[in-house]
């Protein structure tokens, strides 16, 4: 099976690259250390692995990388296709960027251009859910030089990545803690599942000069939970049924409990059948924690099942506990480490593989490090759950120099 090809863009000096198009003979098949991008100052990684991470470190902190061993030995060698996806979408919001890939596809190396923003229309493989790109674009949008307006089009519910339903309602607190409220927002214009696909979702993120530092520790109590329940080609009584199922587990700790409808059909109802729910606790503080559940294309089950399985998501988020969930926690922290060369703290519950590989990133491109405290659950001050974990730095002090000033 030949590797994804990637295109080049207009104006930003990539190579095509695959089986079809010839290489420049300047590049190394094997090692790509001829390659004219990467310099003393690039980075050198093995393996596919947290690819997105070191695509938006590299961007952010203007370093060449290059990543060789992509899935060598495996029966599909080299990037996949929504890998080479996320490529050519960095291509589309960035100016001067340059990519080179070997004929296997297991050799990349990138050397980052400036974050331009701006209009951009981007249609993903079926492969992985929307929130994949979208979490990539919430990482570099508020750095660009012009406010980013984006349209992606695919598949809007996976389970594979966070919906943009989720997404926009956890991620809001955070970026309002670093001034980015106004003028983010994300809308579903059309949802589509698995297998065909067929969404759509405008995100939208303002431009700042720098990010304030924040100081979030004190998540207080969970006081309501609020949700959307959606179905696409499927009977109405679908979604009504997964809200029913979802009340009666959450209703039994409070009681504001509201989940909304989202029925859609014809053209907003994509091109496959299927069901899901996204939750959302919210604190006395503001802060929100969310989990979601999407039903399988092959084995969708019962709405009954989905709804309680969801409920008890969120159960299990709001014990590990955290101003941030868990889905949340990259972005808080890499958006700390950008800010002012001030001190942010950030109180979250036990780490995920994403934040912690995050953290090893952040020290290789940027030589900044986190101080972690761990916060033990304990009786006397009436805290539950998972331990907890404060995180303390001082930012970067990034700039965003290609912002005009006005």
């Amino acid at each position: 099976m030949a590797p994804p090809v990637l295109h080049a863009g207009t104006g930003t000096g990539t190579r095509a690259v695959g089986k079809e198009v010839t290489i420049a003979s300047s590049v190394d098949h094997n090692l790509l250390e001829t390659t004219a991008c990467v310099s003393s100052r690039g980075l050198s990684y093995k393996g596919s692995a947290w690819l997105r991470q070191r695509l938006v470190l590299s961007a952010l902190s203007k370093r060449p990388v290059r990543i060789w061993g992509i899935r060598e030995g495996a029966e599909s060698p080299g990037i996949l296709e929504y890998e080479a996806s996320l490529l050519r979408l960095l291509e589309k919001v960035t100016n001067g960027t340059r990519i080179e890939i070997n004929s296997t596809g297991t050799h990349l190396s990138v050397c980052p251009g400036s974050l331009d923003g701006g209009v951009v229309e981007h249609t993903c493989p079926t492969g992985r859910s929307l929130g994949y790109w979208l979490e990539f674009l919430l990482c570099l949008a508020p750095f660009c030089r012009r406010p980013l307006r984006a349209t992606l089009r695919g598949v809007t519910n996976g389970t594979d990545s966070p919906s943009a339903d989720l997404i926009k309602a956890t991620v809001r607190p955070a970026l309002a803690a670093f001034g980015l409220d106004e003028g983010f927002d994300i809308q579903v214009l059309a949802r589509g599942v698995l297998p065909k696909g067929g969404g759509e979702v405008t995100f939208t993120c303002p431009v700042r000069r720098s990010l304030r530092p924040v100081k979030l520790t004190e998540p207080g109590k969970v006081a309501k939970v609020r949700g959307t329940a959606f179905g696409v080609r499927v009977s109405p009584q679908m979604s009504n049924r997964v809200i029913l199922a979802a009340r009666g587990v959450l209703c039994s700790f409070l009681p504001d409990v509201y989940v909304t409808s989202d029925h859609r059909k014809g053209k907003a109802a994509g091109g496959s059948p299927g069901f899901g729910m996204a939750l959302v606790a919210v604190t006395t503080e503001g802060y929100v924690l969310g989990a979601e559940l999407t039903s399988d294309p092959v084995n969708p089950g019962t709405p009954e099942d989905l709804g309680k399985r969801c409920a008890h998501h969120l159960l299990d988020e709001i014990s590990r506990g955290g101003c941030v969930d868990s889905a949340t926690q990259g972005l808080t922290i890499l958006l700390a480490a950008m800010g002012l060369r001030d001190v942010s703290k950030v109180l979250t519950g036990p780490l995920t593989d994403h934040s912690v590989a995050l953290l090893r990133h952040l020290r290789d491109f940027f030589s900044l490090t986190f101080h972690l405290e761990e916060q033990k659950a304990t009786e006397d001050d009436m805290r539950c759950g998972d331990d907890k974990v404060i995180l303390t730095c001082v930012g970067v002090g990034f700039t965003n120099l290609s912002k005009p000033i006005r």
